[in-house]
C-alpha cells in the first residue's frame, strides 16, 4: 500500500521505503535523508518534536558525502571572517535557516546544538527564519554546525546583516533611549511645576520654589540636549541646503523655551517652562517612534535576502569537483550543476539539459526547458538533469545582482513629496519671527521691562507644537488602525501618496492568481470513465516533482506505478496494471487528439489512444474580482513575465482594459517610469522577486504577505493575509487620514492666529500661552486617536 513519509510527508513510492523506528513504531520513509533524519532525532532524545510540530518538515538531503565537501568551503579561516564576529567569549554567527515551518522547528534546532560540545549559545527566530549561534572555535569547525543542522534535516548558510537592517537595530535602540529618557524627565520636571502651580505642598516660599526651578533646569537639560538631538540635526541639514523643513521651527521653540527658563531659573525672576519642553519632546518622540517601529517590523519579515544569492558551487577542474564559494568563479570556469541544485552564476550549458524554476527572475511558476547552448542564470533552480555550465559573468554581476542594484537605484530616484505642513512651515516662521521681533522692539518703548517677557510669549504661543504633531500624529494612529488589520505600512507617508493614485500596475501570477496550476475540466474519450482517468492521472503526478502535479494533488490515487520516468520539458511515463501510460503535453503524447480535447494542454494516453485532456491554468484569487471592482475608477495596467495567450485571458477574465506580456524587469520599470514622466501617481501591486525593482520606483508600492521577502524589502504596504481587498481599506484610510492632517493643520494655524493677537497685546502671559499650546496639542492628538476607530 501507498503511504505518506513520516518526516517529510511527500507519497512513498512502494519500492522505495525505508523505516525506523519512532515512538515505539515502524515508521514509513519516502528516502535514506528522512530516515537518518529521524534517526538522528531519536537518538538524540528529541523524537517530542514529531509531537509539537504543526506542519511536515522538508524532504532531507540524502547524499551526506557530498554535503560534508560543500560545507568544508567555509571553514577556510578568509571565508569564515566574512559571516563571523570573534570575541573574548568566542565567535559568533547568524544563520539564514530553511525548511522552518512551525514553532517545533525552532525547539528541535536548539536542541540539538544545544548538545554539541564547544556551542556555547544558540537562539532560532522562527519568524524571521534565523538563527545566532555563539561557539568555541578552537573546540568546533564551523562546518561541523551546519553538518548538525543538515542532519536533522534544515538547510542553513550564513547570514550577512545587511547594511540598512542593521542601521535600523542601531536607530531603534537610540530612539528608546531618547524616549525613555524624555518619558522619565517629564514625569518628574511636571511634578515639580504642578506643585508649584497649585501649591499642593502646602505655602512654597520663594527660596523653595527657586530650588525647584533648578532641579527642573538639571532634569530638562539631558531632554533638550540628548532627546532632542535628532531635531536639532535635522533641522541643521536642512539650514545647510537651504531649505526649511518642520524640525526647524519645533527646535527654535525648544531652544527659546530653554533659554528663558535658564535666564528665570539664574535671576530669580519670570516663570520656566521645562515642562512643557519635556512633555513637547516626548510626545513627538512617541509619534515618530510609532512609525519608525512600523518600519522596523517590515524590515524584519524582509531580511533573508541572501537566501536567494547562491553561496556555493561545484567547480569542474582537471576532472575533479570541488567545492568553492560561487562569488570566487570567474569566466570560462566549469561547474556542475545536479537536479535540485541553485544554478550559482549566469552562465551557457555547454553538456546536459534540465527543466529550470526561473520563477525568481520571470514570476512565472512554470519549469523552463534548457538545453546545450541556452543561458542559465545565477538565483534559478534545476528541478530536473544534470548540467554542465561555463561560468559568464561573475556573481557580482549576475541578472541576479542587476535586479538588486535596479532595486537600489529606484529607491534612491523615489520621489520624496514634502507634506504640506513643510510647505507651509517656511513662510510660519518667518511670519512668527518678524511679528515677535517687530513686537520687542515696540515693547522696548512702552515698557522694556515686559518686551522680553512678551516676546517669549508669543514665540511659546505660536509654537509649532500642534502644528509639528499634526502630520505625524494622524499617521501613527492610521498605521496603527492599518496593522491591526493585517496591512503593514513601512513608509507611514505613504498614506498621503496613495490618495493621490491615479494609475495602478498589476502583477499577474500570485498576485491577481495564486500562483499554481489548477485543473480547469477535464475531457474524456468515448467509453473512458472520468473519475477512473482522474485517478491513472493522479497516481502517475503523485511520483513528479513539476508544478504540474500539484493540480492533481487532491485526487484519489488509486494505483501502483511501477518504471516511473519523466522527460524534460514534456511529461511523465509509469506502468499501471501492465499497462504503459503517459501524461504530458500533445508533443509527448504523439496521438491524434479528439476535437472536444483541442483546448485541452495536458494530455493522459495509453499506446494507443488519448483517454482523456486536462485544460490546467493558474486559478484567479477569489479577492482580485471585489479589489479590481473597487478601482475600476484608476488607469489599471496588468503587467506580467507570461506569454501573451495566459495574460490576454486573465486580462478579459478580470476586465482590466490594457496589459502586457512576457516582460521582463527592466522592461517593468522603463514602463513604471514612463507613467511617472507624464505626472501620474503609479501604485503597483506585486508578490515576486522580479518586481522588486518596480515596487521600488512605485510611488507607492504594495506586496503580499505571501510574496517573495525581496518584495516585502522593496514595498511601502505589505497585505499580511493575502487579501487583495485590503488594498481598498488602505485608500479609505489614506483619505481619512489625509483629513485628519487637514484638521489638524487648520485648527493648529487658526489657533496660532487667534492667540497671536492676545499675546502681541500683552494680555497673554507665558503660563497662559503655555496651557493654550499644551491644549492645541491636545486635541491635535485626540483628533488623530479617532483615526483608530
Amino acid at each position: 500500500m501507498q503511504t505518506d513519509c513520516f518526516h517529510c510527508g511527500l507519497q512513498v513510492a512502494p519500492q522505495f521505503t525505508y523505516h525506523t523506528n519512532v515512538f515505539g513504531k515502524q515508521q514509513v520513509f519516502c528516502c535514506p535523508g528522512c530516515c537518518a533524519v529521524a534517526e538522528a532525532i531519536v537518538s538524540n532524545g528529541l523524537e517530542d518534536y514529531y509531537h509539537y510540530r504543526s506542519e511536515f518538515a522538508e524532504k532531507a538531503t540524502e547524499n551526506e558525502d557530498e554535503l560534508l565537501a560543500k560545507l568544508r568551503v567555509f571553514d577556510d579561516e578568509n571565508i569564515l571572517q566574512e559571516f563571523t564576529e570573534s570575541s573574548a567569549s568566542g565567535s559568533e554567527v547568524q544563520l539564514t535557516i530553511s525548511g522552518i515551518n512551525c514553532a517545533a522547528c525552532g525547539w528541535l534546532i536548539e536542541k540539538q546544538l544545544a548538545k554539541v560540545q564547544g556551542i556555547n549559545k544558540v537562539g532560532v527566530n522562527v519568524s524571521a527564519r534565523r538563527a545566532t549561534v555563539l561557539w568555541d572555535n578552537q573546540k568546533l569547525k564551523f562546518s561541523q554546525i551546519l553538518r548538525h543542522i543538515e542532519k536533522i534535516g534544515y538547510h542553513a548558510k550564513p547570514f550577512q546583516i545587511e547594511q540598512h537592517e542593521a542601521s535600523f537595530k542601531q536607530e531603534n535602540k537610540a530612539f528608546l533611549k531618547r524616549l525613555g529618557l524624555a518619558g522619565l524627565m517629564t514625569m518628574q520636571v511636571m511634578m515639580l511645576n504642578i506643585g508649584v502651580f497649585f501649591d499642593l505642598f502646602g505655602h512654597i516660599d520663594a527660596q523653595t520654589k527657586q530650588y525647584f526651578n533648578w532641579i527642573s533646569l538639571f532634569l530638562t537639560t539631558p531632554v533638550i540636549l540628548y532627546s532632542a538631538s535628532e531635531f536639532y540635526s535635522s533641522a541643521f541639514r536642512a539650514i545647510r541646503a537651504k531649505v526649511v523643513n518642520m524640525d526647524v521651527p519645533i527646535t527654535m521653540a525648544l531652544t527659546l523655551i530653554y533659554v528663558s527658563g535658564v535666564f528665570a531659573t539664574i535671576q530669580n525672576n519670570g516663570q520656566t517652562y521645562f515642562e512643557s519642553l519635556c512633555m513637547f519632546v516626548f510626545f513627538l518622540l512617541t509619534s515618530r517612534y510609532l512609525e519608525h517601529s512600523s518600519r522596523y517590523k517590515a524590515s524584519q519579515l524582509s531580511a533573508n535576502m541572501l537566501e536567494y544569492m547562491p553561496t556555493t558551487a561545484t567547480l569542474i577542474e582537471n576532472n575533479k569537483f570541488l567545492p568553492v564559494l560561487a562569488k570566487t568563479l570567474i569566466a570560462e570556469q566549469l561547474v556542475l550543476v545536479k537536479s535540485g541544485e541553485m544554478v550559482p552564476v549566469d552562465g551557457e550549458i555547454i553538456q546536459g539539459q534540465g527543466q529550470l524554476d526561473e520563477a525568481l527572475l520571470t514570476g512565472e511558476f512554470d519549469l523552463v526547458r534548457k538545453t546545450i547552448g541556452e543561458t542559465v542564470y545565477a538565483g534559478t533552480v534545476n528541478q530536473l538533469g544534470t548540467l554542465t555550465i561555463k561560468v559568464n559573468k561573475s556573481l557580482k554581476h549576475s541578472m541576479l545582482s542587476q535586479i538588486n542594484l535596479l532595486q537600489n537605484n529606484a529607491l534612491l530616484d523615489k520621489p520624496k513629496i514634502a507634506t504640506l505642513a513643510d510647505q507651509f512651515s517656511q513662510y510660519f516662521v518667518m511670519a512668527v519671527l518678524v511679528i515677535a521681533l517687530s513686537s520687542y522692539v515696540i515693547w522696548t518703548q512702552i515698557d522694556a521691562s515686559q518686551a522680553l517677557w512678551i516676546t517669549i510669549s508669543i514665540l511659546i504661543a505660536t509654537c509649532p507644537c500642534a502644528l509639528g504633531l499634526a502630520t505625524p500624529s494622524a499617521l501613527s494612529c492610521a498605521v496603527a488602525h492599518l496593522n491591526s488589520k493585517g496591512v503593514l505600512l513601512k513608509r507611514a507617508d505613504a498614506l498621503e501618496q496613495i490618495s493621490q493614485v491615479d494609475w495602478i500596475a498589476l502583477d499577474k501570477t500570485g498576485t491577481l492568481t495564486e500562483g499554481k496550476f489548477t485543473i480547469v475540466d477535464s475531457f474524456c474519450a468515448e467509453k473512458q470513465n472520468k473519475q477512473h482517468c482522474l485517478e491513472l492521472a493522479a497516481s502517475l503526478e503523485k511520483y513528479s516533482s513539476h508544478p504540474i502535479a500539484n493540480a492533481f494533488s487532491e485526487l484519489p490515487s488509486a494505483y501502483q506505478v511501477s518504471d516511473f520516468s519523466a522527460k524534460i520539458g514534456q511529461g511523465i511515463t509509469g506502468v499501471i496494471a501492465g499497462v504503459s501510460y503517459k501524461l504530458g503535453s500533445l508533443n509527448y503524447v504523439n496521438l491524434d487528439i479528439p476535437v472536444e480535447m483541442q483546448s485541452c494542454n495536458v494530455f493522459l494516453s495509453n499506446q494507443h489512444k488519448v483517454l482523456c485532456g486536462f485544460l490546467l491554468t493558474d486559478k484567479i484569487r477569489a479577492t482580485s474580482v471585489a479589489f479590481l471592482n473597487e478601482i475600476r475608477s484608476k488607469h489599471l495596467t496588468l503587467l506580467s513575465g507570461d506569454i501573451p495567450s495566459v495574460v490576454e485571458d486573465v486580462a478579459k477574465t478580470l476586465n482590466i482594459p490594457n496589459w502586457l506580456a512576457q516582460q521582463t524587469p527592466e522592461e517593468k520599470l522603463d514602463f513604471i517610469k514612463q507613467a511617472q514622466t507624464q505626472k501620474h501617481v503609479v501604485l503597483m501591486v506585486g508578490d515576486g522577486i522580479n518586481d522588486g525593482p518596480v515596487l521600488a520606483q512605485a510611488d507607492v508600492s504594495v506586496t503580499l504577505g505571501a510574496g517573495s521577502d525581496l518584495a516585502k524589502s522593496s514595498a511601502d504596504v505589505i497585505l499580511l493575509d493575502n487579501s487583495l481587498e485590503k488594498i481598498s481599506l488602505v485608500f479609505t484610510i489614506a483619505k481619512r487620514c489625509k483629513v485628519k492632517i487637514i484638521q489638524n493643520m487648520s485648527w493648529a494655524i487658526a489657533y496660532n492666529l487667534l492667540v497671536l493677537p492676545l499675546a502681541v497685546c500683552g494680555l497673554l502671559s507665558p503660563w497662559m500661552a503655555v496651557v493654550g499650546m499644551s491644549l492645541s496639542s491636545f486635541i491635535v492628538v485626540v483628533n488623530s486617536i479617532r483615526l483608530l476607530k
